[in-house]
């Protein structure tokens, strides 16, 4: 019975892409929202969805608009992104014009922000994609190089074209960090793209979860004296914290 539950669940997430928990309690009325819970998760453990704010979406969905390295990065560490997806998203106000990259918890914070009037520039499609979905946000898409691994996209010439385009908040993530190495991505070109962002925005506030900590990728784009706020999950060393904080950076 709960397999065959379970199965039927899957199979609802695959026809509709997305569900809330009050959408799955129509559907299964005799079922309270723990099981329900459960069974999400227990599908988020066999790689068939992801766990989002209130529901749960199809792998299958985000499969349409990601290539197979990107989708498998978004199951990963859901828990964490989602909580600094939503820590970041009570962040932005009405009326910002903002830059979010194109990392998976960028893509946790499209889905996470409220629909409100807003200009953000990105360089994720995925990103693009979710924010599109949303009537009141204006969505600038750079061009350029594409990076599979993140199905983003990058150019040597992003300077030229932030130069006469404005945003006072930058929201980025990284793929790894180290005291010592500060925050680092994967490709050189990304790393340009990130730099040219970190000095235009007035304000820039760096998404990462804790399983980032102790990484090294090839290029490093920002120090923590370069950035303005931390926005991370309850599993973040607090020594590490008191560092951050020792160095005027607001954690959160």
């Amino acid at each position: 019975m709960k397999r065959e539950r379970i199965s039927e669940i899957a199979e609802l997430l695959d026809k509709r892409g997305k569900m809330t928990f009050d959408q799955l309690e129509e559907y299964f009325p005799n079922v309270s929202q723990m099981t329900l819970r459960r069974d999400l998760f227990q599908l988020e453990e066999e790689g068939k969805v992801i766990r989002i704010r209130g529901g749960a979406m199809s792998v299958r969905e985000v499969e349409k608009t990601s290539a197979g390295p990107y989708t498998k990065k978004t199951t990963m560490n859901t828990d964490e992104k989602i909580i600094i997806a939503q820590k970041a998203a009570e962040l932005i106000d009405e009326g910002a014009s903002i830059f979010i990259d194109g990392g998976t918890t960028a893509l946790y914070l499209a889905k996470e922000m409220s629909d409100k009037v807003c200009n953000v520039f990105t360089n994720g499609l995925a990103v693009a994609t979710e924010l599109s979905k949303k009537k009141n946000v204006i969505v600038n898409l750079l061009g350029g190089q594409l990076i599979k691994e993140n199905l983003s996209t990058a150019s040597s010439f992003s300077s030229l074209y932030f130069t006469d385009t404005n945003f006072e908040l930058a929201i980025i993530s990284a793929a790894a960090f180290t005291p010592e190495s500060g925050f680092s991505c994967s490709t050189q070109v990304e790393a340009e793209l990130l730099r040219v962002i970190a000095k235009k925005a007035k304000f820039l506030y760096m998404m990462l979860d804790s399983s980032k900590i102790g990484k090294i990728k090839p290029y490093t784009f920002a120090r923590p004296e370069d950035i303005n706020v931390l926005i991370t999950d309850n599993a973040f060393p607090e020594e590490l914290k008191e560092q951050f904080k020792a160095q005027d950076i607001v954690v959160i």
